[in-house]
């Protein structure tokens, strides 16, 4: 009981954290850039006369800059300190975002995109890595829980306030992103966060990466990352709102509601990951994650009705919200803090991949298999994503 008692206490005080709460705005702005457009898919192929495949281009374009770059700035950040490149990478987050709002041909549209997911590159990673250097052990698990919360908290809000204002044009959710420069502000004069002393040579930091990376089970989260991001940036926030519309007629505003239901079932999960990881292991956690995936993409294949495929919606969000924790956490225990950047930075990558890779993934297979095909397919990817975690990750 006494035990139980100082672990809440020891959550409660990370949960008041300033610098915690501070890195949350970050995190609500590294969700921002794919989850409060896609409601709006459906208006834009309308508006600007393109296909439904076309359209996931604005998912691709935005997250194709984080393959090359994510892994560059974790260096840096090692290197310079983390401040030094949180800060501007908001500011270009802020601003390219913003101007989509004004853009009325698909291709600027496209470039503006581009530049967006250029300054996107850094938050998803860097807010994760700079948690990792401020906390250590059950804090650090308390605080990566918290983190997911807030994250998923964004992407249950995002589609519903993305949605509401398509309805009123399909720009306006563009106009969002601009809240990252007044976060920006907040980051470089609020955070207090160790910046890490890397003196090391060239050779030596990027050898001493090299060892840690190699580890089996590091490779075996890093690619459970690379399936993760196909698996949600695919079938779930990009295709989910394309077979609403296309089986079911919804509207934007409805499109918007189950995906913010299921983001709020994972909100809700990530804050019973201390009890959960109190009575199972990450790993057995992170196994369940993927076997709860394709029996939720399996449902969706067939799900008759709107009403119904709020269940499968729910189940996707307890994978969620039991997954990308576990994977945070235990990517984290394996990278020393002078290095960390680089390290998260990999796994960064690797993310971005996968968002990158999702809706291309998906196009490919609706337009061989129809939709039903393509989320049984997508089913049978998150098969594999168990079978390379239950190999690797032990």
């Amino acid at each position: 009981m006494a035990t139980e008692t100082k672990r809440e206490e020891g959550v409660r005080r990370v949960y008041k954290d300033r610098n915690l709460q501070v890195l949350w705005g970050v995190t609500l702005m590294a969700v921002l850039g794919t989850s409060s457009i896609t409601p709006a898919f459906p208006s834009i192929v309308r508006a600007l006369g393109i296909s439904s495949g076309q359209v996931g281009l604005l998912i691709t374009f935005f997250t194709m800059p984080g393959i090359v770059l994510t892994p560059l700035l974790g260096v840096l950040s090692d290197r310079f300190g983390r401040k030094k490149i949180l800060v501007p990478a908001l500011i270009l987050f802020g601003l390219a975002g913003g101007a989509c709002a004004f853009a009325r041909s698909f291709e600027l549209l496209l470039a503006l995109r581009f530049f967006q997911g250029m300054g996107a590159a850094a938050l998803g990673t860097l807010n994760v890595t700079v948690i990792g250097d401020i906390y250590e052990g059950r804090e650090r698990s308390s605080a990566l829980g918290y983190n997911s919360s807030v994250l998923s908290i964004g992407t249950a809000s995002y589609p519903a306030i993305g949605g509401l204002l398509a309805t009123f044009a399909w720009y306006y959710p563009f106009a969002l992103p601009f809240a990252a420069i007044p976060i920006a502000i907040v980051v470089l004069f609020s955070l207090r966060n160790p910046e890490p002393r890397n003196d090391d040579r060239l050779r030596d930091y990027f050898g001493s990466v090299w060892e840690n990376l190699r580890d089996r089970e590091v490779f075996g989260l890093i690619g459970a990352s690379l399936l993760t991001f196909i698996i949600l940036f695919g079938p779930q926030i990009s295709y989910l709102p394309i077979l609403m519309n296309a089986r079911f007629d919804a509207p934007s505003y409805i499109i918007g509601a189950v995906l913010s239901g299921a983001s709020l079932t994972t909100a809700l999960t990530s804050t019973q990951l201390g009890r959960l990881t109190g009575r199972f292991s990450e790993k057995s956690l992170l196994r369940a994650a993927f076997v709860l995936y394709a029996i939720a993409l399996t449902a969706v294949a067939f799900t008759p009705s709107l009403p119904l495929l709020l269940l499968p919606a729910a189940v996707f969000g307890v994978a969620q919200g039991i997954n990308l924790p576990n994977v945070f956490s235990l990517l984290n225990s394996h990278a020393p803090t002078e290095n960390r950047g680089a390290f998260m930075a990999a796994n960064g990558m690797s993310l971005r991949a996968g968002q990158t890779i999702g809706p291309l993934f998906m196009a490919s297979a609706a337009g061989a298999l129809g939709l039903t095909g393509a989320y049984l397919t997508a089913a049978g990817l998150a098969v594999f994503a168990f079978v390379t975690v239950l190999a690797l990750v032990r």
